[in-house]
């Protein structure tokens, strides 16, 4: 598998994801809206976007190992974010963000939302391609 960042010269240069994500791989792994759940389905970090979004980036790396993906084979991953304010919000996603995939840029959308399950502020699917 491999995949091509592209960030066109008349596009601005992001932080943390790539304008453009070309793959090229055999296998397509699609992970379900992942929320800030611990193993027992209990919402982490009540009211706390930092930990909740650890907490689902941290899902999200279990869910592409147990298809036999790893981080650096996501394409792209959208993310829900309840009241979102660019502003306030992105630095701390950003941030969880990083701790999955470290330098990888996946090409990505982030949606404010109205609500999402009661008190949760957060959730992320994502598309990977495989060997």
């Amino acid at each position: 598998m491999t995949l091509q960042s592209i960030n066109p010269k008349d596009l601005p240069v992001p932080q943390t994801y790539s304008q453009v994500v070309v793959a090229t791989g055999s296998k397509l792994v699609f992970i379900s809206g992942q929320e800030p759940e611990d193993l027992h389905g209990k919402l982490v970090g009540r009211g706390d976007l930092a930990t909740q979004a650890r907490q689902v980036f941290a899902n999200l790396g279990r869910a592409l190992a147990a298809a036999g993906a790893a981080p650096t084979q996501v394409t792209r991953i959208t993310i829900y974010v309840v009241n979102y304010n660019r502003d306030e919000c992105l630095p701390i996603i950003e941030k969880a963000r990083v701790g999955l995939f470290g330098d990888h840029k996946p090409a990505d959308v982030v949606v404010g939302v109205a609500s999402l399950s009661p008190d949760y502020l957060i959730e992320v699917d994502a598309v990977a391609v495989i060997d």
